[in-house]
């Protein structure tokens, strides 16, 4: 008889994933081993392997859950009100929103993409790339004088994503600098480059 899924069988799948993001983050996805994470949940290995059918899953579910919602932010803004420069500017608020919440999820996501299957590393990949080409087309709006230099335009796109893709590593969300001060700051070195 299959085993019946409990009344908090998502939250309980969450908790995995949040532990597990904390654990890849500190000592990566081979440092830490499904014993650890079990451990870091109060639960046995058994259990968790009933929510996650291997330690790649849990993985791809780490790195899943923080790009899709990244994308939810860029899905949110292509269809809002405003003008590419503001669109733009909320993108990047909300971005660095998440980046600080989500500080080890986007850390993961940077580090071991290179841990998953093919398949799943495939899909991951396919969701950057429509963050990169969405905020392209925000810049290149922006900016018309991009539109004829695709490359200049690709390389404005990914230093902007430079700024503010590791600020995981250093930012202090306790510090005197907020997020939003943060993609202020990025916006206007991607908008208004120094000598421009």
């Amino acid at each position: 008889m299959a085993r019946t899924q409990a009344a908090d069988y998502e939250e309980r799948r969450e908790a995995i994933v949040e532990r597990a993001a904390e654990l890849f983050a500190q000592r990566g996805f081979l440092g830490a081993s499904v014993s650890d994470i079990a451990r870091a949940c109060n639960t046995s290995k058994s259990l968790l392997y009933h929510y996650y059918p291997s330690k790649e899953d849990v993985l791809y579910a780490v790195m899943a859950s923080h790009i899709d919602r990244l994308v939810e932010d860029v899905e949110s803004v292509e269809s809002g009100p405003g003008g590419a420069d503001e669109r733009l500017r909320r993108l990047l608020h909300l971005f660095m929103e998440h980046y600080v919440g989500a500080a080890s999820r986007q850390k993961v996501l940077l580090n071991e993409l290179d841990n998953l299957p093919d398949d799943k590393r495939t899909s991951i990949v396919a969701r950057q790339r429509r963050l990169v080409d969405a905020v392209q087309k925000l810049l290149v709006e922006a900016d018309p004088s991009l539109a004829g230099d695709k490359g200049r335009a690709r390389a404005r796109t990914m230093l902007l994503f430079g700024m503010i893709n590791w600020t995981g590593n250093w930012y202090d969300p306790a510090g005197a600098v907020k997020p939003g001060e943060i993609a202020e700051m990025a916006l206007e070195m991607v908008l208004r480059p120094v000598g421009r």
